[in-house]
């Protein structure tokens, strides 16, 4: 496992290498509400609820008013957008802040430019959870010590958050095998058999529950009812050379969680933009929050439990340039 997070870090730096001092973004020749000239800004985001703001956003005008064609290009996790923004192929990703704490400390030149997603502190309600079958014989997160857990990418906040509640739970955390595994494929591999459990977002939880699921843990309100669970982060190359930019999506994404937070139902049926899910899915989903600002102490706690796992490879993620 560590060969395989080192050898993300060394892609990831040498992409960054090879981007040098390349194009970041494009000028068209649109015009924005301010008369200046339209930048086209592509995003790598997963296909998630997590992002409905975004999708919201673009649609009220939040991002062609400060002169921003925003453009989202999917990806099955933070771990492979990361690359794609150290190298200038997307301006902005969205990540778990795991993700982003590794990268970190591998030396991957990133920061967080503004908050994403938050967990809802429900621990009967949240937006992830770890399913089951029903007939299984996992009752708990101590029972999955010994089993093969789907998670969207290895070594981020779902592996990180499903071994803090097993081992609060009394269980062995080193005992839990862990597998990648998109989350669309998720309730089928769960439902034939390839996977003990698995470690769903939303829509991918609730399709799952709809199949017969059952839920027996709830990492991310378990482990922080405020748990700042992923930002939109950019290359430090983008935040130096292009501020102005940087500034425009910051006041733009915040303007997006703002409404989103504030008109659920439009946020809800956002979804159905980018995701293939029917009515009564899209009824029955958990929204995430959306606050505008990250929760720290949470982000500490994180960083505290990826040290105790072992992931950071002894260093310790500096928080503070991160999301500052």
């Amino acid at each position: 496992m560590q060969r395989r997070v080192l050898g993300l870090a060394v892609a990831v730096l040498t992409v960054a290498g090879a981007a040098g001092c390349g194009s970041s973004s494009a000028e068209t020749g649109g015009s924005s509400s301010d008369g200046g000239k339209t930048t086209e800004v592509k995003v790598g985001i997963i296909p998630i609820v997590d992002v409905a703001p975004l999708y919201l956003g673009k649609e009220k005008g939040f991002f062609s008013s400060r002169g921003i064609d925003l453009k989202m290009e999917p990806a099955q996790g933070g771990a492979a957008i990361i690359p794609g923004v150290v190298s200038g192929q997307f301006q902005f990703g969205f990540s778990n802040v795991t993700s982003l704490m590794l990268a970190q400390t591998k030396g991957v030149p990133i920061r967080s430019v503004v908050n994403g997603a938050a967990s809802t502190g429900d621990v009967d309600n949240d937006i992830s959870g770890v399913a089951v079958k029903k007939d299984s014989s996992i009752k708990s997160a101590k029972d999955l010590a010994g089993r093969t857990v789907a998670v969207n990418t290895l070594q981020n906040i779902g592996d990180t958050t499903v071994r803090e509640v097993v081992r609060e739970d009394g269980g062995d955390p080193s005992k839990v095998k862990f597998v990648e595994m998109p989350f669309d494929q998720m309730p089928a591999a769960l439902d034939g058999g390839q996977v003990d459990a698995a470690w769903m977002g939303e829509p991918a939880l609730t399709i799952a529950k709809g199949q017969g699921a059952r839920v027996v843990a709830a990492p991310f309100a378990e482990t922080d009812p405020k748990l700042t669970i992923a930002t939109y982060f950019a290359s430090t190359q983008l935040t130096q050379e292009k501020p102005d930019l940087v500034k425009k999506f910051t006041e733009a994404v915040t303007e997006s969680l703002k409404y989103a937070s504030a008109h659920p139902d439009e946020a809800r049926r956002t979804v159905t933009s980018y995701t293939k899910i029917d009515g009564e899915v899209l009824k029955n989903l958990t929204l995430p929050t959306w606050p505008a600002a990250y929760d720290m102490a949470s982000l500490e706690k994180l960083a505290g439990l990826g040290e105790q796992d072992g992931i950071f490879g002894g260093k310790k993620p500096d928080l503070d340039t991160l999301f500052s």
